[in-house]
């Protein structure tokens, strides 16, 4: 068997304001955004130039939800993206107002920084070294 993996949900507050804040302020692209119903969308961003995986952004239509957003993990570590220049990378989310949970650290393997995102989901930010 042949299986990839293609969505990851991630429960936000409000469609239109998470895709701001995760195309303008990540430099995510928006693939699909689909009414699928008077309260329901159906919503894919991705990192430019990435494969195919996508957050799929998943309004919280419930006070159980609703509870969730930013801490789908248990306060680890939620998502990891990939860099090819940390320090541009970190920069640039630097200036787009990003904060950051830890400092950059090298490890043998490479550099990794965790961020915030504004809904309090933690991020590791990796550059990984050519030998990892």
């Amino acid at each position: 068997m042949e299986v990839n993996l293609s969505l990851i949900s991630l429960v936000i507050p409000d469609y239109d304001d998470a895709i701001k804040y995760y195309t303008e302020v990540f430099g995510f692209e928006l693939i699909e955004d689909t009414l699928l119903s008077p309260i329901k969308r159906w919503v894919r961003v991705k990192p430019k130039g990435s494969g195919d995986t996508c957050l799929l952004l998943a309004k919280a239509k419930n006070q159980d939800q609703t509870s969730r957003i930013g801490n789908q993990a248990g306060g680890r570590v939620f998502l990891f993206l990939y860099s090819d220049d940390i320090s541009r990378d970190m920069n640039l989310l630097i200036s787009n107002g990003v904060e950051f949970a830890r400092p950059l650290v090298q490890e043998t393997w490479g550099k990794v920084v965790v961020l915030k995102d504004k809904y309090g989901n933690l991020w590791d930010l990796i550059e990984k070294t050519e030998a990892a």
